[in-house]
């Protein structure tokens, strides 16, 4: 086995791991933080974030990306001094950038608490989270760089460290306020949140400043015979631009959404609950297994872009339609299985059946949700990033069309509806153009239809038979995803869907 591929399934193992716990630790942390301030403070909360999410995607300004493709063509061609001049002008840029956005959220915070998300309690919060983004911005960099350097340990771990601290900034806090209502809760949050940046941002440059000794062995060209300006603007700008407009049209989107939804009927505590139901409690869960898939897109992204740059278009083929088949193999299962055991997951996770019911209206669009966030990387290190700017920009301005349209018609209902609008077109528009500029072929019977049917049918009966018995949440739960997955993996095996060979 080569040593590149050793390193990349110990980085894809890492990746995926590391995956794991995050989600795993954040799940039960949304639980007790859901318990502790309400569907409504959930609610409150990611309306907060969802402006946290675009002055952070200003801040950091789609640079990891291009620290990951500069650094990736300089380790092969260039030298220690080069790869260091990339990272200082790609963090000064970066530092300028996310100094700027501080600014703004912190003079500008009334506005957007009273104007834009219409509720007076968000200001601190976004007072406190406007301290974060300088180091926000650097850790985007440094982690790029280790990306590109094949090293995802450090990331990995500061990552995890991360979600210590805020966790527990954010317990602490809420357990010595506990009745300070929801403004002070929220505060909590953001403190949290700053915190762990900080405490994250401090910890990978340090790694960094350890690891930079290790490119004394680069012996290529002196310095970049390029632009890194340049290089940045033909990077960054396309996934910077859209970031900045697919963040600024969705926190639009979640700021019209509440508001819309009391046009349809919902009192404002019922429309920021519900909004919070979905955003903070429902979609965390149901990306939960998807931690071996985003590990596989991050990783693949300097290796695509290497393939493309030394022009090997058979690997290219290669490795788009192994990601395509791998992805849908993995999702489709995880479909019925949210399906059926979409209330039990409801009440065992959250003790909410209500939650339950929005998770079984949202089980069948895991595939597509899936595979779009893998094609998305694909794409990206393709150099295709515009195409991804143009689709996400086409389906947030759609969305926003949609939720003026038919909220305050039809409700939570309809923002369902928007939903598989969204994901359809998204993964379509993504897939297809992967497919073209890879030349990828597909197997439709074997890696789509086939599978679908299997897991259906077995979830199905597994569901039927396990209902007779009547069995508790967390055993129906666990019976289910372990009859679904085996028959499923042994009906894939025997009709050929996928090989031990597809995973080499």
């Amino acid at each position: 086995m080569k040593i590149n591929k050793v390193v990349f399934i110990k980085n894809a193992i890492i990746l995926t791991v590391t995956g794991i716990i995050i989600r795993f630790i954040g799940v039960f942390f949304k639980v007790w933080l859901a318990a502790a301030v309400g569907a409504e403070g959930i609610g409150l909360y990611q309306q907060i974030f969802s402006v946290y999410v675009l002055v952070s995607t200003f801040a950091t300004s789609g640079l990891g990306i291009a620290v990951t493709r500069l650094v990736s063509d300089e380790a092969v061609l260039g030298s220690r001094r080069g790869i260091e001049k990339i990272l200082r002008r790609c963090i000064t840029v970066s530092l300028a950038i996310a100094v700027f956005s501080a600014a703004v959220v912190y003079f500008g915070s009334e506005f957007i608490a009273t104007t834009l998300i219409s509720d007076f309690r968000a200001a601190p919060s976004l007072r406190i989270l406007s301290f974060s983004l300088p180091f926000m911005a650097v850790s985007a960099c440094v982690k790029g760089y280790f990306i590109a350097r094949k090293k995802t340990a450090p990331s990995s771990s500061a990552q995890i460290i991360e979600q210590i601290i805020r966790i527990a900034v954010i317990v602490f806090l809420i357990k010595s306020r506990a009745s300070a209502g929801l403004e002070e809760a929220c505060k909590a949050v953001l403190f949290g949140d700053t915190i762990a940046e900080i405490c994250s941002c401090l910890y990978v440059y340090l790694l960094y400043l350890k690891d930079r000794k290790k490119l004394d062995v680069l012996k290529g060209r002196k310095a970049p015979d390029f632009s890194i300006l340049k290089k940045l603007r033909h990077i960054a700008l396309p996934i910077a631009s859209g970031r900045y407009l697919n963040s600024l049209l969705r926190t639009t989107e979640n700021i019209l959404v509440p508001q819309n939804l009391e046009k349809a009927g919902l009192s404002s505590s019922d429309a920021l609950s519900k909004f919070g139901m979905i955003k903070g409690m429902v979609l965390p869960l149901v990306f939960f297994p998807a931690s071996f898939l985003n590990a596989l897109a991050t990783l693949l992204i300097p290796e695509m872009s290497e393939s493309a740059a030394a022009g090997k278009d058979y690997k290219v083929k290669y490795t788009a339609e192994k990601c395509i088949h791998i992805t849908l193999i993995f999702s489709i299962p995880f479909a019925p299985l949210f399906f059926f055991a979409s209330h039990r997951l409801g009440r065992l996770v959250y003790g909410d059946s209500q939650v339950g019911g929005m998770i079984m209206a949202l089980a069948p669009l895991v595939p597509l949700m899936y595979l779009d966030s893998v094609s998305d990387g694909l794409l990206k290190g393709l150099d295709e990033q515009i195409v991804t700017f143009r689709n996400s920009i086409f389906d947030s301005l759609g969305r926003l069309i949609l939720i003026l349209l038919i909220l305050p018609f039809f409700g939570l209902n309809g923002f369902v509806f928007i939903m598989y609008l969204s994901n359809i077109f998204t993964c379509f528009a993504n897939v297809s153009r992967l497919i073209k500029v890879s030349k990828a072929q597909i197997k439709p019977f074997k890696w789509m239809v086939l599978p679908i049917f299997s897991a259906s049918v077995t979830a199905f009966l597994a569901d039927g038979v396990l209902r007779r018995f009547n069995p508790s949440d967390l055993v129906y739960i666990m019976s289910l995803s372990l009859s679904v997955l085996s028959i499923y993996a042994v009906v894939c095996l025997a009709f050929s869907c996928v090989s031990a060979q597809d995973f080499r």
